[in-house]
């Protein structure tokens, strides 16, 4: 299992606006191959600051398969224009699952 784990930073003021757009997106995520979940975390201290965190068979599922298709361009169209910045995205996998 891969995790993608994205920092977002979104416009100040457009936090609702931008869970709306990642809500009406799950399903992409949903019948995207490869992928088992998808979770947005939002910061307590900064809250314009989000994690988005996908859980992927395998990298080539988000960065091949998903990244060039259809629902990609989606997924941007329903949130991109709420990014501050350009997302921070990295793919880690467990190292230690504690408990």
């Amino acid at each position: 299992m891969i995790f993608e784990m994205a920092q977002l930073e979104i416009y100040s003021g457009m936090e609702s606006a931008f869970e709306n757009g990642v809500t009406l997106a799950v399903p992409l995520f949903q019948r995207a191959r490869g992928c088992h979940g998808l979770q947005l975390l939002r910061s307590v201290e900064q809250p314009s600051r989000y994690t988005l965190m996908v859980t992927w068979a395998t990298v080539d599922d988000h960065m091949v398969y998903f990244r060039e298709s259809e629902d990609f361009q989606e997924w941007r169209r329903l949130v991109g224009e709420f990014f501050a910045s350009s997302p921070q995205v990295a793919h880690v996998q467990m190292a230690v699952a504690g408990f």
